[in-house]
């Protein structure tokens, strides 16, 4: 039983290294066991270049042993692992995924998942039978709510560094160049990734202190991960942060919000509240008079301005204020 076991281990093993092994660049055994540990899967070193000895032997798998340490990557026409079973529904969802997601993820985190991205693209090819699924992408879109913009550009290598640090709890080391041109250099604490609209940014704290700070990516000059790791705070939820404002550059403030509106320019906000709690009481003076409990912030301002003349009579009182 032990023996089954020990063969189910090493098999599962060799599944995940096969996987992981890229096609553009050589990888190291200890990057595989690297990665293997972030991914909970603890073996020895001397495990895993044993099993990528055995792999380069019968998998078309070149092994580089000009000089240590060895690198192993898939030859260039080699078919790699394929990923069984994928549905055509399955890889048209994959194919949004990822389009979607590789902002958001890091690089190696995305690397990991190339086998399924290539086998769903190979799925909706121009060859494949699958006509609905591929045609549903040119289907969908997700379309701007404000002036489309081109993202900033971002210096080579600062999302990667970002990206890695946020994923493994490590301290971020940082050059940075504020809107005002300033450049300084700080060790950070990354606890967040958000992209808003075209733009990315980090949520961290800044090294001494426990107040937290949104980082444009475009801004960060340099990047390096550190050695050293931090114990996530408990206190702090990315959810809960957004939610209180940040992103809208505010401070977490509530008000009950009331302003008066023409119908036709407020019409949408009966079917896209503020608020759980809004009310609208429709005028006889076709007016609508809107009050909802929201977020104080810039973004609010810049919003109830873009209607210009026809909001009026805006008042911001606190949110805790009998409603009725």
């Amino acid at each position: 039983m032990a023996k089954r076991s020990d063969t189910l281990e090493t098999v599962l093993l060799a599944v995940e290294l096969l996987r992981r092994i890229p096609r553009c660049r050589k990888v190291t055994a200890s990057e595989l066991h690297q990665q293997l540990k972030h991914a909970g899967m603890e073996r020895e070193l001397r495990t895993i270049q044993r099993q990528l000895e055995m792999l380069s032997e019968h998998f078309e798998i070149e092994r580089d042993d000009s000089s240590k340490p060895y690198g192993y990557r898939w030859l260039e026409q080699a078919k790699a692992l394929a990923v069984p079973n994928l549905t055509p529904q399955e890889s048209v969802l994959l194919q949004l995924a990822e389009e979607h997601l590789k902002n958001l993820l890091p690089p190696r985190l995305m690397k990991s998942m190339d086998a399924f991205f290539s086998q769903a693209r190979r799925n909706l090819g121009p060859e494949s039978s699958a006509r609905l699924e591929r045609e549903w992408p040119g289907k969908v879109r997700v379309v701007a709510t404000s002036q489309p913009l081109l993202p900033p550009k971002i210096v080579p290598g600062v999302f990667e560094a970002v990206s890695e640090a946020l994923y493994s709890n490590h301290w971020l080391h940082i050059e940075y160049k504020n809107a005002g041109g300033k450049r300084t250099s700080a060790d950070v604490m990354p606890l967040g990734l958000v992209q808003q609209g075209s733009r990315l940014y980090l949520v961290c704290r800044y090294q001494g202190f426990d107040n937290e700070r949104n980082l444009a990516l475009h801004r960060i000059a340099a990047a390096e991960v550190s050695t050293l790791t931090f114990d996530r705070p408990k206190t702090f939820d990315l959810k809960r942060y957004d939610d209180d404002g940040r992103f809208g550059f505010g401070e977490g403030e509530k008000v009950r919000l009331a302003f008066r509106i023409e119908r036709s320019a407020g019409l949408h906000l009966m079917e896209s509240p503020l608020s759980t709690d809004q009310q609208v009481v429709e005028r006889k003076d076709g007016q609508l008079e809107i009050t909802a409990t929201v977020i104080d912030s810039s973004m609010l301002e810049w919003w109830l301005r873009g209607f210009g003349e026809a909001v009026t009579d805006i008042k911001k009182l606190p949110a805790n204020i009998n409603k009725n």
